[in-house]
């Protein structure tokens, strides 16, 4: 008798003919490092010294060395950052990155700049949600080329480079794989699988608070869509594998939840207009990243609302879903794209705003429109399905080049490159080496930003201060503590004697005036005014920019 060659029941990673064997591991990994290395160019060539000219650079920059400044000095107080002082808890007022945090820190205590460090965290996470997006597409499609156009579109789509100076947002790192791992756990009905579904989730949590919800939800969705036509043993063998990943998210979500509503009693929620001004509205799906060679328009959409997915991952997963049968996966992700579409309208749609009345979290969160990522993986690997079933019996050779004028399309449709870079500052400027140097107290810098214009120049101020780690009056996160904004309004006359009095009174011990904001007249005045305050010199220095005064408020 001859014997089977089905391998139907075979665990896909004990496939002979897997892809995940390690040198095709490596090819693939390398292709998406090189495509991400094209579409974000030049910013491999200056990978240590610049980064996307924006204030949350900084605040990335604060919170991955803030992890490590902590860990080696007083790990139980990790959520207590140096900024906004006397505030607690500063770090639950914006994601805390705690994976992207544990990661990095080894990275700052082997001496790497912190350019470099920051940079690898960004890109890295770019190259690895693709490969977790080719895993997916390929699992489910069958197609190896399928994979690579699901990876291309999930790395490098509108919003992906939108978001390029967000660190959490671009940490995506984790969807496909808890994806992947509900559909083994429903094919094979392992209580493994069923855990590193439950463990993607976590880690997604604690990699992007936004993305851990939207994906908690969105999974649950796509789980039951498939459990439909499920017979009752079959579905019940699959709770009960789920089981198990679920307790663990769960666990780890409410331990990681605690700082935040510690933070909420103290910072509230959002409010209604703000979040309905960060809600995408239908025509945000036909608006680009002002930056992408075909479709960029400054005067078309507002940041956080650009969420044009492309035309030909548009086609290629109606492609899917009109060539053939669609398989239940494929029914379950079209029903995931228009709850995360319907998620993303934010209060302007009906689902989000029954979440919004009855459900806490979603009054903390600003921006619904962000929830369309998990849409975009979909129509991602709805692409790959649709790929493999245009393919499917055309010859090799046609395939491959078929595969490489896809890519080709869908890199034009995505290209923003080259990119508007700045340098950033890797060593202490000699005023913040200087400052390292003296007893330690509090900073106060100005100019420091109007009481209703947050966050000014805070943001640089927030990074200089892991040159020294002395606590900061000033601060930038996603909140804002009454404490910071009423000492705004206090110290809006600056540099009159009431907002001298108010730093005194609040233990200000060091007090920098920058000059690179103001006319030289009105340094000059500044300068005149706190010398008649009787505040003592300690020093002019340089300050990454321009000279600044540094006095002591004794």
């Amino acid at each position: 008798m001859t014997k089977s060659t089905d391998m139907s029941d075979v665990p896909e990673h004990a496939r002979p003919q897997d892809l995940r064997r390690w040198p095709r591991r490596v090819g693939v990994t390398a292709l998406f490092a090189g495509l991400t290395a094209l579409m974000t160019w030049p910013q491999v060539t200056v990978l240590h010294t610049h980064a996307w000219p924006h204030h949350d650079v900084y605040f990335n920059l604060w919170r991955l060395r803030w992890f490590a400044h902590a860990l080696a000095t007083s790990p139980s107080r990790l959520f207590d950052g140096n900024q906004f002082y006397p505030e607690r808890g500063v770090l639950a007022y914006s994601d805390a990155m705690l994976v992207e945090g544990i990661i990095g820190t080894p990275l700052f205590w082997l001496g790497l700049p912190p350019l470099l460090v920051h940079n690898i965290l960004l890109l890295g996470a770019i190259v690895a949600s693709a490969v977790g997006a080719f895993v997916l597409a390929r699992h489910l499609s069958g197609s190896v080329a399928g994979g690579i156009v699901a990876g291309v579109i999930f790395a490098f789509a509108p919003y992906r480079i939108d978001h390029y100076m967000h660190m959490e947002l671009q940490w995506t790192i984790w969807m496909p794989w808890a994806l992947w791992a509900l559909q083994r756990t429903l094919e094979t009905r392992r209580t493994r699988f069923g855990v590193l579904t439950g463990v993607f989730v976590a880690l997604q949590m604690l990699s992007s608070i936004y993305y851990g919800i939207f994906l908690a939800l969105l999974l649950g969705l796509v789980t039951l869509v498939q459990f439909i036509p499920l017979p009752l043993r079959q579905m019940v063998l699959s709770v009960r594998a789920l089981l198990a990943g679920a307790v663990i998210a769960i666990c780890v979500s409410w331990a990681y939840s605690l700082p935040y509503a510690s933070a909420s009693s103290r910072v509230g929620t959002r409010g209604p207009h703000e979040i309905r001004m960060f809600s995408a509205k239908p025509r945000s799906y036909l608006s680009a990243t002002e930056y992408n060679l075909l479709y960029g328009n400054t005067r078309r959409g507002t940041p956080e609302r650009r969420l044009f997915p492309g035309i030909a991952a548009m086609l290629l997963a109606l492609i899917g879903l009109l060539l053939v049968a669609p398989p239940v996966w494929t029914v379950a992700y079209l029903i995931g794209i228009v709850a995360a579409f319907e998620l993303s309208l934010g209060l302007n749609s009906h689902i989000y705003t029954v979440l919004h009345e009855h459900i806490g979290t979603f009054r903390g969160l600003r921006a619904p429109a962000r929830a369309w990522v998990l849409g975009l993986l979909f129509l991602a690997v709805l692409a790959a399905h649709g790929w493999a079933a245009l393919t499917a019996s055309a010859r090799p050779i046609l395939r491959r080049a078929l595969a490489f004028g896809i890519v080709g399309v869908l890199l034009l449709e995505y290209w923003v490159a080259p990119l508007h870079l700045v340098a950033f500052d890797n060593t202490p400027p000699p005023l913040y080496a200087w400052l390292a140097r003296q007893p330690r107290g509090l900073v106060a810098e100005f100019p420091m930003a109007p009481p209703n214009a947050p966050p000014g120049e805070d943001p640089r101020y927030l990074y200089m201060s892991t040159f020294h780690w002395m606590p900061l009056v000033n601060g930038y996160s996603g909140y804002f503590p009454p404490t910071y904004l009423r000492r705004l309004e206090r110290v809006s006359g600056f540099p009159d004697q009431r907002s001298v009095n108010n730093l005194r009174g609040e233990g200000v011990k060091y007090l920098i005036v920058h000059s690179a904001t103001y006319t030289a007249a009105e340094y000059t005045e500044v300068l005149e005014t706190l010398s008649a305050a009787d505040l003592r010199a300690l020093g002019r220095f340089y300050d990454g920019r321009n000279n600044s005064m540094v006095f002591a408020l004794d």
